[in-house]
């Protein structure tokens, strides 16, 4: 049993009421889509948002971003704390005795405990989230670089005022001292503070300054390469059709894949009841069909233990074209004529795929679902979905095989299918004569892509829907991509970020002299 269905077991009222953003990450469109991109923090914070303001939903009914209000007041007291223990340091620094209101100790234990705890689960709860960073360095980093040293020049000018300004502060003490030696200890100890505190300020910022300045020693991007080696443009996979578009896994939604020009068409597979393969993603028709309007007491059943008949019936489409909730965040307004479309959609048999695919020439690659047990084709769905794309009539050469169920059988019964691997090693790939994978992209960069291009492997990475990531597979010479948003993608004609070495070079060594130059005339200037 999933988390959906045991949490609708617990609280079957409620649930039915949420809104259907909140369905359980596998399953949504929306966190699926988090998820799978590598977004900008908006998408942390939405995703924190989902979780907490619905466990609030269900137990007062009201619908509120209560996990704004807490991050705000948050955000209130952290820098309220902040200040106080600035304040603390300062009179500590100058020899003041420091006198905190309980309240105010309580404050500061309570906030950095709260520090602490977020940070654990940040490092604990989003290790994928860390991954999609560090990617993002490899594409954003020679701008950050530049961006770094044009915020340095900006800070120059404080600091050389503050630097400039102790050292007439300790000139100026220095010439005070007296012969008597009480007072003159105690000014060498304040000389001695304005030294250190010269030295904390401007130690750190020149060796910031020199980091900067030689990162491009260090500094590796994809997409710096000279243009004749970059790669061609990656093909794209549909996911579940273009689920911006029309809803996902219908043929409304592979229709428009096609139409922006996928190369292929990916999908999930369940069996039904009597034997028929059809197009559904989750464990539970819940969230994409109306099956708690027609049989609300079922609709936590496993796809599988229904007849196509019924399946047949409900409708596909409504929960996407009239939500008042958008399946994806940055999704553009259907039309009228793609809303009523859109709301009439059903769900598909696999053959409805398969037709379409054999008439655009389409590839066609799709998760294989096994039955729930005592299911009746439970031991034979593979053999059953073969029987059925053969008897569809399709070029074999168009089925992408990515189900790892019984290869052998496969391959002897239906040769002509281009069989795809997960995550293997090179050994495995060439032993069951694989030449192309299906790979999380966090996954791959960080291990084994130059592996995989050295042995001619063709790679297709998913779920890549940011135009920076596609740029980052673009420049990384990988074969296809599976999208959400093939709409935007696909009118991407160069990769973002792109330059050649020399003119990178030709930056950072002009940004570097007129920096430094800038740097050195506003010290001259304060000093």
């Amino acid at each position: 049993m999933g988390q959906e269905e045991v949490f609708t077991l617990l609280f079957p009222n409620c649930f039915l009421s949420c809104p259907p953003l909140f369905s359980y990450a596998s399953s949504s469109p929306v966190l699926s889509s988090i998820l799978d991109t590598d977004n900008t923090s908006f998408y942390y914070i939405l995703r924190i948002e989902t979780h907490f303001s619905r466990v609030v939903f269900l137990g007062t009914g009201v619908w509120f971003f209560w996990s704004l209000v807490l991050l705000s007041l948050f955000g209130i007291l952290a820098a309220y704390t902040s200040l106080l223990l600035v304040l603390g340091f300062l009179l500590c620094w100058e020899g003041k005795e420091l006198y905190l209101h309980w309240y105010h100790k309580i404050l500061i234990l309570i906030v950095i405990s709260m520090c602490l705890f977020f940070f654990w689960l940040l490092c604990t709860y989003w290790k994928d989230r860390w991954l999609t960073i560090g990617l993002s360095l490899q594409v954003y980093a020679p701008y950050l670089h530049l961006s770094s040293i044009s915020v340095m020049v900006l800070l120059s000018w404080p600091v050389a005022f503050y630097l400039i300004h102790l050292e007439g502060e300790a000139r100026i003490r220095r010439y005070k001292i007296t012969s008597n030696e009480r007072k003159r200890n105690k000014r060498c100890n304040m000389l001695t503070k304005l030294r250190a505190l010269q030295v904390a300020v401007g130690l750190p910022f020149f060796l910031i300054l020199l980091c900067l300045y030689m990162m491009p020693f260090g500094n590796y991007s994809p997409c710096i390469q000279e243009k004749d080696k970059l790669g061609p443009k990656p093909s794209f996979f549909g996911h579940r059709g273009a689920p911006m578009l029309g809803p996902e896994n219908t043929m409304m939604s592979f229709e428009k894949a096609v139409e922006h020009g996928a190369f292929g068409l990916e999908s999930d597979v369940h069996i039904s009841y009597d034997h028929v393969p059809f197009l559904m993603h989750d464990l539970s028709l819940r969230r994409t069909t109306n099956i708690k309007e027609v049989l609300p007491n079922a609709s936590l059943r496993h796809p599988s233990l229904f007849d196509w008949d019924f399946l047949a019936t409900l409708n596909a489409g409504k929960w996407f074209s009239h939500s008042q909730i958008k399946p994806f965040y940055h999704m553009k307004p259907l039309s009228e004529a793609d809303k009523e479309k859109a709301g009439n959609q059903k769900i598909p048999k696999l053959t409805d795929l398969l037709e379409l695919a054999q008439k655009e020439k389409k590839l066609v690659i799709f998760d294989l679902n096994s039955p729930v047990p005592k299911h009746p084709a439970r031991k034979e769905f593979v053999r059953l979905v073969v029987n059925v794309i053969l008897a569809s009539g399709i070029e074999q050469h168009l089925i992408v095989w990515l189900p790892g169920f019984d290869r052998k059988y496969v391959r002897s019964t239906a040769p002509g299918f281009q069989h795809v691997g997960r995550l293997f090693t090179i050994e495995r790939l060439t032993k069951e004569n694989i030449s192309r994978i299906n790979v999380d992209y966090k996954r791959l960069f960080y291990n084994g892509l130059r592996e995989y291009k050295a042995a001619n492997i063709n790679i297709n990475i998913y779920i890549v829907n940011e135009p920076w990531l596609f740029s980052l597979a673009w420049c990384s010479r990988i074969q296809s991509v599976t999208t959400d948003n093939i709409q935007v993608l696909n009118q991407i004609n160069h990769p973002y970020f792109f330059m050649t070495p020399s003119f990178y070079m030709l930056m950072w060594i002009l940004m570097d002299v007129v920096s430094a130059i800038f740097i050195f005339a506003v010290f001259y200037f304060h000093w």
